[in-house]
């Protein structure tokens, strides 16, 4: 058994799960995308309304990172070479995690937009509309509240 699938299957739900927000504390956020200058985008464009606790390069690392860190909500590819987006957001939930997810993604697909959907995933934003939707999707996503880009039709999310 590898480490990560020790860490997962041991650890309790509770390390797992989101800090408890206050009314005036910012979403902890884990960024996991395999683009570095996605993750660089994404945490600038992030850092004013959220707090980035970590950044990870695929899917084994965003398990460990999401297990130390206990972010709030997970900023998530879907596409990555070891480990897609919904087989780590499947661990994850199977490790416990409370963590809220959002896919951040080039996949705008009508069966890809599905499968992220019943993966429980608070959010799907398309990597074009990033600066636009992804501070509202990561904060609605640390609320309890789903988010999709306007381009993604309504009855697909």
């Amino acid at each position: 058994m590898s480490s990560i699938d020790r860490a997962v299957r041991t650890a309790s739900p509770q390390a797992y799960g989101p800090s408890p927000l206050t009314r005036n504390e910012r979403p902890r956020v884990l960024l996991v995308d395999d683009n570095k200058s996605i993750l660089d985008s994404a945490s600038t464009i992030l850092a004013r309304e959220c707090v980035i606790v970590g950044t990870a390069s695929d899917g084994k690392s965003a398990l460990e990172a999401a297990a130390r860190l206990r972010p709030d909500v997970i900023v998530l590819d879907i596409s990555m070479p070891d480990m897609c987006g919904l087989d780590v957001i499947a661990r994850l939930q199977e490790a416990g995690s409370e963590a809220a997810v959002v896919f951040l993604t080039i996949h705008g697909e009508e069966e890809i937009v599905r499968a992220a959907r019943e993966t429980g995933a608070a959010g799907y934003v398309l990597k074009p509309r990033l600066a636009a939707d992804l501070p509202v999707a990561a904060l609605r996503a640390a609320e309890g509240c789903r988010f999709a880009s306007s381009s993604i039709p309504d009855d697909l999310w």
